[in-house]
Protein backbone atom coordinates (compact mmCIF):
# COMPACT_ATOMS: atom_id res chain seq x y z
CA UNK A 1 0.00 0.00 0.00
CA UNK A 2 1.22 3.37 -1.12
CA UNK A 3 -0.28 6.78 -0.08
CA UNK A 4 0.66 9.45 -2.43
CA UNK A 5 0.38 13.29 -1.51
CA UNK A 6 -0.40 15.33 -5.03
CA UNK A 7 0.59 18.60 -5.61
CA UNK A 8 1.23 21.13 -8.36
CA UNK A 9 1.92 24.37 -9.49
CA UNK A 10 3.13 25.86 -6.37
CA UNK A 11 5.17 28.56 -7.86
CA UNK A 12 7.90 28.79 -5.38
CA UNK A 13 5.00 28.91 -2.66
CA UNK A 14 4.86 25.77 0.03
CA UNK A 15 2.08 26.21 2.15
CA UNK A 16 3.24 24.68 5.75
CA UNK A 17 -0.35 23.21 5.78
CA UNK A 18 0.89 20.71 3.11
CA UNK A 19 2.92 18.81 5.66
CA UNK A 20 0.25 18.40 7.92
CA UNK A 21 -2.14 17.07 4.90
CA UNK A 22 0.77 14.61 3.63
CA UNK A 23 1.48 13.22 6.78
CA UNK A 24 0.36 10.03 6.41
CA UNK A 25 1.75 10.20 2.64
CA UNK A 26 4.27 7.39 1.71
CA UNK A 27 5.04 9.53 -1.53
CA UNK A 28 4.33 12.93 -2.55
CA UNK A 29 4.35 13.85 -6.38
CA UNK A 30 4.44 17.33 -7.87
CA UNK A 31 3.48 17.95 -11.22
CA UNK A 32 5.80 20.66 -12.05
CA UNK A 33 5.67 24.39 -12.10
CA UNK A 34 7.76 23.67 -9.02
CA UNK A 35 9.30 27.45 -8.61
CA UNK A 36 11.98 28.42 -6.50
CA UNK A 37 14.26 25.41 -5.68
CA UNK A 38 13.27 25.44 -2.22
CA UNK A 39 10.16 24.02 -2.50
CA UNK A 40 10.77 20.52 -3.73
CA UNK A 41 13.95 20.63 -1.33
CA UNK A 42 11.77 20.97 1.56
CA UNK A 43 9.06 17.98 -0.03
CA UNK A 44 12.05 15.91 -0.73
CA UNK A 45 13.03 16.31 2.75
CA UNK A 46 10.08 15.51 4.44
CA UNK A 47 8.57 12.26 1.96
CA UNK A 48 10.29 10.50 -1.00
CA UNK A 49 9.86 12.78 -3.81
CA UNK A 50 8.54 12.17 -7.62
CA UNK A 51 8.73 15.49 -9.77
CA UNK A 52 8.87 16.47 -13.38
CA UNK A 53 9.38 20.25 -14.25
CA UNK A 54 6.62 22.79 -15.34
CA UNK A 55 7.05 25.48 -17.80
CA UNK A 56 8.37 28.08 -14.93
CA UNK A 57 11.26 24.99 -14.10
CA UNK A 58 14.20 24.28 -15.60
CA UNK A 59 14.21 20.28 -17.39
CA UNK A 60 18.12 20.40 -16.03
CA UNK A 61 16.75 20.41 -12.16
CA UNK A 62 13.61 18.09 -13.09
CA UNK A 63 12.88 15.26 -15.95
CA UNK A 64 9.73 16.64 -18.23
CA UNK A 65 8.21 13.25 -17.82
CA UNK A 66 8.18 10.30 -15.19
CA UNK A 67 7.19 6.82 -16.38
CA UNK A 68 6.83 4.48 -13.75
CA UNK A 69 5.05 1.14 -12.22
CA UNK A 70 3.94 0.74 -8.54
CA UNK A 71 1.35 -0.94 -6.68
CA UNK A 72 0.32 -2.44 -10.21
CA UNK A 73 -0.41 0.82 -11.61
CA UNK A 74 1.78 1.53 -14.54
CA UNK A 75 1.77 5.95 -14.00
CA UNK A 76 2.64 8.84 -16.25
CA UNK A 77 3.78 12.48 -14.67
CA UNK A 78 4.05 15.52 -17.10
CA UNK A 79 3.29 18.65 -16.83
CA UNK A 80 1.58 20.13 -19.78
CA UNK A 81 -0.94 17.09 -20.58
CA UNK A 82 -4.34 18.36 -21.40
CA UNK A 83 -7.24 17.34 -20.25
CA UNK A 84 -9.63 14.74 -21.26
CA UNK A 85 -10.75 14.79 -24.68
CA UNK A 86 -8.63 17.54 -25.67
CA UNK A 87 -4.92 16.59 -24.79
CA UNK A 88 -1.86 18.16 -25.60
CA UNK A 89 -0.57 17.58 -29.24
CA UNK A 90 2.89 16.38 -27.96
CA UNK A 91 1.29 13.49 -25.84
CA UNK A 92 -2.06 12.54 -27.37
CA UNK A 93 -0.08 9.91 -29.17
CA UNK A 94 1.78 8.58 -26.60
CA UNK A 95 -1.48 8.31 -24.71
CA UNK A 96 -2.69 6.01 -27.84
CA UNK A 97 -0.16 3.71 -27.43
CA UNK A 98 0.92 3.18 -24.45
CA UNK A 99 -1.62 4.25 -22.30
CA UNK A 100 -1.02 4.54 -18.69
CA UNK A 101 -3.50 3.67 -15.75
CA UNK A 102 -2.98 6.89 -14.15
CA UNK A 103 -2.09 10.43 -16.47
CA UNK A 104 -1.12 13.11 -14.14
CA UNK A 105 -0.69 16.57 -15.24
CA UNK A 106 -0.53 20.45 -13.89
CA UNK A 107 -0.55 23.54 -15.71
CA UNK A 108 -4.26 24.09 -16.17
CA UNK A 109 -4.49 25.27 -12.49
CA UNK A 110 -8.09 23.06 -12.58
CA UNK A 111 -8.18 20.49 -10.32
CA UNK A 112 -10.00 17.50 -11.76
CA UNK A 113 -10.52 13.98 -11.71
CA UNK A 114 -12.21 12.05 -14.50
CA UNK A 115 -11.91 8.44 -15.89
CA UNK A 116 -11.01 8.49 -19.72
CA UNK A 117 -13.26 5.81 -21.31
CA UNK A 118 -11.73 6.31 -24.92
CA UNK A 119 -8.20 5.24 -23.11
CA UNK A 120 -8.87 2.10 -21.80
CA UNK A 121 -10.62 4.12 -18.78
CA UNK A 122 -7.66 5.82 -17.80
CA UNK A 123 -7.83 8.18 -14.69
CA UNK A 124 -6.37 11.46 -15.43
CA UNK A 125 -6.03 13.44 -12.34
CA UNK A 126 -4.64 17.00 -12.08
CA UNK A 127 -4.78 18.39 -8.59
CA UNK A 128 -5.15 22.03 -9.03
CA UNK A 129 -2.51 24.82 -7.99
CA UNK A 130 -1.42 24.60 -4.75
CA UNK A 131 0.45 27.73 -4.97
CA UNK A 132 -0.51 31.91 -5.47
CA UNK A 133 0.01 32.73 -8.30
CA UNK A 134 -2.80 31.99 -11.22
CA UNK A 135 -6.31 32.47 -11.82
CA UNK A 136 -7.14 30.15 -9.65
CA UNK A 137 -9.60 30.96 -6.67
CA UNK A 138 -8.60 28.30 -4.31
CA UNK A 139 -5.67 26.52 -3.81
CA UNK A 140 -5.61 22.47 -3.56
CA UNK A 141 -4.31 19.17 -3.54
CA UNK A 142 -4.82 15.82 -4.12
CA UNK A 143 -4.25 12.44 -1.36
CA UNK A 144 -5.27 8.90 -2.29
CA UNK A 145 -4.20 5.25 -2.14
CA UNK A 146 -2.90 2.80 -4.23
CA UNK A 147 -3.02 -1.04 -3.63
CA UNK A 148 -3.09 -3.98 -5.19
CA UNK A 149 -3.71 -2.39 -8.69
CA UNK A 150 -6.91 -0.47 -6.75
CA UNK A 151 -7.30 3.30 -6.14
CA UNK A 152 -9.27 4.16 -2.90
CA UNK A 153 -9.75 7.37 -0.64
CA UNK A 154 -9.54 9.82 -2.96
CA UNK A 155 -9.29 13.82 -1.32
CA UNK A 156 -9.28 16.74 -2.41
CA UNK A 157 -7.45 19.31 -0.12
CA UNK A 158 -8.33 22.95 0.17
CA UNK A 159 -5.14 24.70 1.34
CA UNK A 160 -7.07 28.39 1.25
CA UNK A 161 -8.26 31.43 -1.23
CA UNK A 162 -5.08 32.51 -3.95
Amino acid sequence: MTRIGLISDTHSYLDPAVFTHFADCTEIWHAGDVGAPEVAQQLAAFRPLRIVSGNIDSERDYPANLRFELEGFSVWITHIGGAPPRYNPTVRPLLQTNTPDLFICGHSHILKVVRDPKLTNMLYLNPGAAGKTGFHLQRTCLRFTLADKRISDMQVIELGKR
